[in-house]
Formats: C-alpha cells, structure tokens, sequence
C-alpha cells in the first residue's frame, strides 16, 4: 500500500476530485482580494531568490495553481504538487506552461535536498494530528540547508470539523484547526528553525484567523 492509499489522503483525494471544478470555477485566483496573502508569498518568493542556488520551490496542495502561477510570476522556478488528479489537470489545463503532478505530502517523491523553497498554503489542514510530525519531517528532509518553508492554515484550539458536502456534493472531509504556537513548535522539534509567525483576522464572512509560519531548514545542516 502506497501513501495515497492511507484513509485520509484517499478521503481527501476523492473529496476534490468530486469538488476540483466546482471550485475552480468559484476560486480561480484566491489571492485575488487577500493583500497580506499576496505580501507574505511575495516575501517569501524573494528570500528564496536571495539564497540563491537553482533548486525549485514546491507548492504542495496546490489545486488550481494559482499560487505556483503567481510564484512563477515573481521569478522563482516553481512545480505544484496535489493529492487530486482532477485538481491538477485543471491546474495543467489554466497553467501549461507550469509543471504540476499528483502526490502526497506524507511522501514527497523527491529527493533529499532537493528544494530552494517548500509552500503548503491551507493543506496541512486535512492532516491528522498523529500524522503532522512526520509530514513536517518530510518538509524538511527535501529542503536544501538554508531552504525556506511556508505553511499557512486556519487556526483553532485543536479542534476537529468534518465536511459531508460542499458546492452541492457529497464528500468526506475533515479539517484539523490549530493553534499557530503548538505548530510552530512542531517545526522547531522536526529541525526547523522558525522565522517569523504572522496571524491575519478573518476575512468578511470568514470565521477563522489564518496563520502564516515561516521556518528555514538550517544553512550548516
């Protein structure tokens, strides 16, 4: 059995490839009224190119490619990754000149060091708790010493919430919310070393403050 065969990621891959469309037709570009977003990826983008070195970012969860598109805008060579096959032919068939392939970030297929840059924007979040520790391993086995990591997720006090429908489907998603704090230790235990941590209040309409944690695998690693 593959990772993509665990409970949970095949409940999450089936849930957006039953939704992919659906929500690509309503979130073509969600960044598009989310300034602070846009601001933290763009500075994120220029500390990777400042490290310098030709090793990609990988935008992990990456749906229908807007953020990879928007990195690859700034300058930064950039692939997506996500656990949806309908998501990424959706993502190839908006972006083709962008590179985009269907994995899981519990086992990237990637070699060790092999990326400038790692962004999961709103993914970690249908990750179960038992199992964040090792993906946060992950992220750091594929970065190269001095490589940047940006998570990004709505926040709670732990609690869980699961979803049987959305845009008029019936799905099974559940939803982790966590307190930015408890993960930001997650990432100093895995061998990160945490940058900066910035929580934005919700959106209109919204019911969740977003956390953005930046952390850096260290230069002499």
């Amino acid at each position: 059995m593959t990772d993509l065969d665990v409970d949970f990621i095949r409940a999450t891959r089936v849930s957006y490839d039953t939704i992919a469309d659906a929500y690509t037709a309503e979130f073509p570009d969600g960044l598009g009224h989310r300034t602070m977003d846009r601001a933290l990826i763009t500075g994120f983008a220029e500390l990777v190119k400042e490290r310098g070195g030709s090793e990609p970012v990988a935008d992990v969860g990456s749906g229908p490619g807007y953020v990879t598109a928007r990195l690859d805008a700034l300058g930064v060579p950039v692939f997506g990754v996500d656990v949806s096959p309908r998501m990424v032919a959706l993502a190839r068939q908006a972006h083709p000149e962008l590179r985009f392939h269907v994995g899981t970030m519990t086992a990237l297929d990637l070699p060790d060091r092999s990326l400038g840059g790692l962004l999961a924007l709103y993914s970690v979040i249908h990750v179960p708790d038992a199992r964040l520790p090792g993906v946060v391993r992950e992220f750091r086995r594929v970065l190269v010493p001095g490589g940047y990591l940006l998570l990004a997720f709505q926040t709670g006090d732990g609690e869980q919430e699961h979803l049987a429908e959305r845009f008029g489907h019936g799905i099974a998603l559940d939803y982790y919310w966590r307190d930015p704090d408890a993960v930001a230790d997650l990432l100093g235990e895995a061998g990160l070393d945490v940058r900066a941590q910035v929580v934005l209040e919700p959106d209109e309409g919204a019911k969740r403050p977003r956390a953005f944690l930046l952390a850096r695998r260290p230069a002499h690693d």
